[in-house]
């Protein structure tokens, strides 16, 4: 869990995209909240720094949802929809609890769009999928479904998702510790609070 406000200076977390964005939530803990995504610009500044947007595409989005706010606001609600959604499916790969169907059509309708909005091209000397421009509002919600579903379709190849036992706070991460027994989002901040907690404990 982090101390700061705002999207632009959280800490990154999650190990993935995905999970960072799941991660946008202060607390999900004993509390829920302050939410980072408080508009649509906090949506592009975070698609931004996670690189799911380039500074044109930025540039772009910006002023379209600037010309229609209310379309702006929708999509932020999508988005947030999706959030919740992905936080659900990635907890249910932590706590084992019952996947919804309607969380999985979510991310695939998305996702389905994210891929709709890719082609094949020549990069060096190999051929690769690269995305178009991103010029709809709801492009930034549809590239985070496709990388979501790569990642909740990889779970036999990759480390597994974990939910940080801090008492404030239930961020996501891929947990990449030799023991595969990490429980804290950050030793630094969660996982040092825990401690103290548990030496005042002791001494009381």
């Amino acid at each position: 869990m982090d101390t700061q406000k705002t999207i632009d200076d959280i800490s990154l977390l999650g190990g993935h995209p995905a999970l960072d964005f799941v991660n946008t939530v202060d607390s999900r803990g004993g509390r829920w909240g302050p939410d980072f995504l408080n508009s649509y610009d906090d949506l592009v500044a975070w698609a931004h720094r996670l690189d799911v947007i380039d500074d044109k595409e930025r540039d772009a989005l910006l002023v379209t949802a600037n010309r229609s706010g209310s379309d702006a606001e929708k999509e932020l609600g999508q988005a947030k929809a999706l959030r919740e959604a992905l936080c659900r499916l990635f907890l249910s790969e932590f706590d084992e609890s019952q996947i919804s169907p309607n969380d999985l059509k979510l991310v695939a309708d998305m996702a389905r769009r994210g891929l709709s909005q890719q082609t094949l091209g020549q990069v060096g000397g190999t051929i690769e999928w690269r995305r178009t421009d991103a010029k709809d509002l709801d492009a930034i919600s549809n590239r985070i479904a496709v990388l979501a579903a790569g990642l909740l379709t990889s779970r036999d190849e990759r480390r597994p998702v974990r939910a940080c036992q801090g008492r404030n706070c239930g961020w996501l991460f891929l947990d990449q510790s030799r023991g595969g027994h990490r429980r804290w989002c950050s030793d630094k901040t969660c996982g040092s609070n825990a401690r103290v907690r548990k030496f005042r404990l002791r001494s009381s």
